[in-house]
């Protein structure tokens, strides 16, 4: 799939941590994927959700936020400031209200 670099912020969620959202900026989405870095390392395999908000300039239209699940495919350890690259492959999405705040902190579903 094409990647398209795109430096947009993004609260990623770790399945069964029982963290609030971990802020990152995405460095590159497809419609398959996304890369960002991390200040903690994940192990290849574990399930995250990822909140972002696509602007006006992408979407031509107001700002859409999109929450999808995905999968960690694969970790570069990098020696640098940037912290821990993640690159994770999407399995599914759901567009959110612009109002959803409050849908976002009820959601139960990766035990938080």
């Amino acid at each position: 799939m094409r990647r398209f670099d795109m430096r947009l912020p993004a609260s990623v969620r770790v399945a069964g941590n029982g963290h609030n959202g971990l802020l990152t900026e995405t460095q590159n989405v497809s419609a398959r994927g996304v890369f960002f870095y991390l200040d903690r390392p994940l192990v290849e395999g574990t399930r995250i959700e990822v909140t972002m908000t696509f602007p006006p300039h992408v979407t031509l239209t107001e700002p859409v936020r999109v929450r999808f699940t995905a999968r960690v495919v694969r970790i570069e350890n990098l020696q640098s400031l940037s912290g821990v690259g993640v690159a994770a492959m999407i399995e599914e999405y759901e567009f959110l209200r612009s109002n959803s705040s409050a849908e976002i902190a009820s959601d139960d579903r990766f035990g938080t």
